[in-house]
């Protein structure tokens, strides 16, 4: 993953994923205009693991992140020093999530990302639709749908990973590795909406884990385990 070389920067030519368009309008008697993106609306997943309390993340390579870690004047070189700039500086720690591509349900899509990412085959009545927000609001506003699910050792089926190119890491944290996360001065290598959903896992579904693991520490204390 942080095997990166000839880095440089070029105009974007039609793109099936980004579309940059002007908005032109006239608001209370004033023209104005403003710079968009259209993308594609998408879903994101919190993969919580019961059999061992941790959650699940996925850790990928963010071209975005790793631009605005190199400097104005290094930009406009012919190529990126990777040896200055290497890339670890874009790799990001996110939920599972996925662009809605496909003639799908958001659920269906949710499932298939889960599965592809990391590894778990979550039936579809285990995912939990909570809510959905906009993103990227200044330049592109897209929907994302939110999910949560819980998932057991037993319905790891793949090695996850992601397809095609994708290369992704699968990674886990405890709660309280959460709550450090979450409590960062920064910055934090994730996106609003992963803080968003780890903050609504702590507030929502961490205290019944937290009395699940408590109990079991408890019970090895007495047996002296």
């Amino acid at each position: 993953m942080e095997d990166l070389k000839n880095v440089y920067f070029s105009p974007l030519p039609d793109s099936p994923y980004v579309k940059p368009f002007r908005f032109n309008y006239t608001q209370n008697g004033v023209e104005k205009s403003w710079d968009l993106l259209e993308v594609h609306d998408s879903v994101a997943i919190i993969v919580f693991n019961v059999t061992r309390n941790v959650m699940v993340f996925v850790k990928q390579f963010r071209p975005a992140i790793y631009y605005n870690c190199v400097s104005p004047e290094d930009r406009k070189k012919p190529t990126i020093d990777t040896s200055k700039y290497p890339a670890s500086l874009g790799l990001a720690l996110e939920m599972c999530a996925g662009i809605i591509d496909k003639d799908k349900s958001v659920e269906e899509i949710a499932k298939e990302e889960v599965l592809e990412e990391c590894g778990y085959d979550v039936p579809l009545d285990q995912l939990h639709r909570i809510t959905s927000y906009r993103s990227g609001v200044g330049v592109q506003g897209a929907l994302q749908t939110f999910f949560y699910c819980e998932v057991t050792d037993d319905m790891k089926t793949e090695q996850g990973g992601g397809v095609d190119d994708e290369l992704i890491e699968v990674i886990e944290k405890t709660i309280p590795e959460v709550e450090e996360m979450v409590n960062s001065p920064g910055p934090i290598p994730s996106p609003p909406s992963c803080l968003f959903a780890l903050m609504w896992f702590l507030h929502n579904k961490a205290d019944k884990f937290r009395k699940v693991f408590g109990h079991h520490c408890e019970e090895c204390r007495l047996l002296g385990k």
